[in-house]
């Protein structure tokens, strides 16, 4: 049978939405773990021969509006919908890139002066660029040339980092197959992609789920080797001088223990008695 990346999204996300999802009644008869192909063309207005035709990838070039109906149907967030304009071939990919990528050194000056506040730099496939002295004491793992995704997968110590490594694991795939879908062919991203799914089940499994989203603010909690459990706020900017690349930043709430244990971290970092003290600043 014809296959084709938009036809694998349509009936991943078709499996991840219940009738009840979606205001339809929820009968005992069901093949299916969603919704079934009839009730996504119901509710995207269009011929069931023609989503047949889209999941079997014998039609691969949908107009804008059945992109549209379709990601309402199928409950799309922002991040998805783009995805499926991507994978239709209706947004234009990004420029695969050649060499080694780098941190601007104006980006790492200014994040080496927020003393509470932990700061990566993230390259087009998760490979840590940089990261300020509060980012390397507060994620040992994520050292300047590391892999953010590889890590989380292939490093047995990140288990019991994250307080819910699941929840963590599942963002970290939606984020990956993100960016994959601007830069389907980066050489870097299939080389991350390909040792991700060789060397892990669980990412595999993940990965066949086809969540697509790109990092947004979040929690992240953490079981910290040194001061224990942290609760950070996460943000995410991209960096507009070098595409692909994202400015990760974390803080806590004043007051909190999380707060008290940055400014512990900090301390041991800048006096070099901490986990992160020795590590230089840029790869």
């Amino acid at each position: 049978m014809t296959t084709s990346k938009l036809g694998d999204y349509l009936r991943a996300r078709r499996d991840q939405v219940t009738p009840s999802d979606v205001g339809l009644p929820q009968d005992g008869r069901r093949r299916v773990p969603g919704l079934r192909r009839e009730e996504v063309a119901m509710l995207a207005r269009i011929s069931v021969d023609y989503y047949l035709r889209l999941e079997q990838g014998r039609e691969r070039r949908p107009s804008p509006q059945v992109l549209d109906a379709l990601s309402d149907a199928l409950l799309l967030d922002e991040d998805g919908r783009l995805h499926l304009y991507r994978i239709a071939g209706m947004a234009p990919s990004q420029r695969a890139e050649g060499g080694v990528e780098r941190a601007g050194p104006e980006l790492l000056t200014m994040a080496e002066m927020w003393d509470r506040t932990p700061a990566l730099v993230l390259g087009r496939a998760y490979d840590v660029l940089a990261a300020n002295t509060l980012g390397r004491a507060v994620f040992p793992h994520l050292r300047p040339g590391a892999n953010v995704l590889l890590a989380m997968f292939l490093d047995p110590s990140v288990r019991q980092f994250y307080a819910d490594w699941e929840y963590a694991a599942g963002n970290a795939v939606a984020g990956f197959r993100f960016l994959e879908g601007a830069r389907p062919d980066d050489p870097r991203i299939q080389e991350v992609l390909r040792k991700a799914t060789e060397g892990s089940r669980e990412f595999a499994r993940l990965w066949k789920r086809r969540d697509a989203r790109g990092k947004s603010d979040a929690v992240k909690r953490l079981n910290h080797p040194e001061v224990g459990e942290l609760a950070l706020w996460m943000q995410t900017f991209d960096v507009r001088s070098a595409p692909g690349q994202q400015l990760i930043v974390y803080h806590a709430q004043e007051g909190t223990r999380t707060a008290d244990a940055l400014r512990l971290l900090g301390s041991l970092a800048a006096t070099g008695s901490g986990r992160g003290g020795d590590v230089p600043r840029s790869p």
